[in-house]
């Protein structure tokens, strides 16, 4: 009897060993990595690993040969890595291994040194908890003065056209229905009319596209906009396609910032650090840096003021063109406050092609077809735009002006329109407010509408 007892405590001891071990093992491998993916961008490379659960992590570079090492704690890895493609990324491999018995080390060999930087994203629909991982490579600074860029585009330039392809890589935007083996996707759609609208903005003489995203990577929203300042664009445009949850919802839309997004937008730029509010203005630019607080606000709130007039005016144009080939959502442009066009210097529009989340609309999105039809809409609402209103000394207002040069700089009138500011069109002709003023003995901004003004070379 007492043999049976002391069979049974010590079977009850290992039992409840093994449950311990067991649990054990589950606390401490309660995460697991279930999918890796890669996405390419023209500066960084992101890696998304795809989780069951929150995790802490840490990486760290190592060097001789280059590395980069990612420790996820209490993890294991259940997907693979061996599906990725890492042609054109600084990756050579991928490993992991086990690490202290209940963590994962992921290691990555490269090619170069790279600058790392990790970020968690928490469960959201029906997107898993996901840590992401950018490698970014050293880039060298250039620095461009505001003398060597408006040497650039003197003479007969060509008129800048930013277009962005809303969302990409890890958000794909709003979803369709299924058509084929999968949804269709909104960073797919706008991805393919960008593309086929700087094709026909390409073609045109006294005309170019700059393609803001290229390929399918996600881009922060204020990085697009900054993007477009950058390449001194004479206006930017961002296309999506809105969803709604009833399927009904059908029609194009274009949007132009709020005035109350632009007065807040006025202050974060005035507050930022960054160097991208030294300058404002585009070709014509106006140093920021040495002007108090006070001639600072002054001088960003015209701006905004006057590149929020353009942005209305061009989008009307859009909208109409628009409404030979989509049935409009709405008559007129309306205005909201989003991020992206929020730039103080760059007319900006967004428009919406159309509701993917409307089965009628989502098959016209997905035909090649009634994506070029579209874009060519786009595109002539844009040239209708600058021919009436072209920027000083683009190509086409060397045509517009019977090919003088001098015209074409700013040597002639400009009759006062609804909406116009003595800030707007010293911006639109690249000239001083001071010369206008001079020009047209001016003695303050005042101006009406039907008044002609003497536009002074630049």
């Amino acid at each position: 009897m007492g043999a049976t007892k002391h069979q049974t405590c010590r079977a009850m001891s290992l039992w409840a060993g093994l449950m311990l071990s067991m649990l054990t093992n589950i606390v401490f491998a309660a995460t697991s990595v279930d999918n890796v993916r890669l996405w390419r961008a023209p500066d960084h490379t992101r890696l998304v690993f795809d989780l069951s659960d929150k995790v802490e992590h840490k990486l760290f570079t190592l060097s001789n040969p280059n590395r980069l090492v990612i420790d996820i704690k209490d993890a294991t890895m259940s997907g693979s890595l061996s599906h990725l493609d890492l042609n054109n990324t600084a990756i050579k491999t991928v490993r992991s291994a086990p690490r202290n018995g209940r963590d994962l080390r992921v290691v990555l060999d490269l090619t170069a040194a790279i600058q790392p930087k990790s970020f968690m994203l928490k469960k959201h629909g029906e997107k898993s908890d996901r840590l992401v991982v950018d490698l970014f490579g050293h880039k060298k600074a250039v620095e461009k003065t505001v003398q060597k860029v408006v040497a650039s585009q003197s003479g007969r330039r060509d008129i800048v056209i930013a277009i962005d392809a809303g969302h990409g890589g890890e958000d794909p935007g709003a979803l369709g229905p299924k058509i084929g083996k999968r949804r269709l996707r909104e960073k797919d759609v706008v991805l393919a009319i960008s593309k086929q609208l700087a094709s026909l903005i390409n073609a045109q003489k006294g005309y170019r596209a700059e393609l803001v995203r290229t390929g399918d990577y996600y881009i922060p929203l204020r990085k697009r906009r900054d993007a477009a300042r950058k390449k001194r664009a004479d206006l930017f445009v961002s296309i999506h396609a809105d969803a709604f949850k009833n399927p009904k919802a059908r029609g194009a839309s274009v949007f132009a910032l709020s005035r109350r997004g632009a007065t807040s937008e006025t202050a974060r730029f005035l507050a930022q650090k960054e160097n991208e509010a030294d300058l404002i203005g585009g070709v014509g630019s106006v140093s920021l840096e040495d002007k108090d607080a006070v001639l600072r606000g002054v001088l960003v709130d015209l701006s905004m003021t006057a590149t929020l007039g353009s942005s209305l005016q061009v989008g009307d144009h859009v909208l109409k063109s628009m409404d030979n080939v989509a049935r409009l959502h709405k008559n007129q442009v309306e205005q909201a406050g989003f991020a992206v066009l929020k730039s103080p210097d760059v007319p900006s529009i967004l428009v919406e092609t159309g509701f993917i989340s409307n089965p009628d609309e989502a098959k016209k999105l997905n035909s090649s077809y009634y994506r070029k039809n579209l874009s060519k809409a786009i595109f002539k609402g844009i040239k209708k735009h600058f021919q009436a209103l072209p920027p000083a000394g683009s190509y086409i207002a060397y045509v517009k002006n019977g090919g003088d040069p001098k015209a074409s700089s700013g040597g002639r009138e400009h009759v006062i329109a609804r909406g116009d500011t003595l800030s707007g069109i010293a911006r639109r002709y690249n000239v001083t407010i001071a010369a206008l003023q001079k020009a047209n003995r001016l003695n303050n901004s005042n101006i009406r509408i039907g008044q002609r003004l003497k536009i002074p070379t630049s």
